[in-house]
């Protein structure tokens, strides 16, 4: 079995197979899931949102906000049990 190696490029899915992309190409693709997601579905229901609780104050206000106005959603939890 190979030894795993770290990414060194972004991925995203073509045909059902995953092919290196540029940075800006992998960005677009993931903003335009989340263009489909909100247009396709009731968000308030559909999405929700982890952030750790290891992460900055800034980090996790950020994530809430994402949540929130981009995405309409108030299911966020950011794992304060563990």
């Amino acid at each position: 079995m190979p030894a795993r190696t770290r990414l060194t490029t972004p991925l995203i899915r073509r045909g059902g197979e995953l092919e290196p992309a540029s940075w800006e190409e992998a960005l677009d693709c993931a903003a335009s899931g989340f263009a489909r997601v909100r247009a396709d579905s009731d968000t308030r229901r559909s999405f929700g949102m982890f952030s750790c609780s290891k992460s900055t104050n800034e980090m996790n206000f950020l994530a809430g906000k994402f949540a929130r106005q981009v995405m309409g959603s108030n299911n966020i939890d950011s794992c304060n049990r563990t």
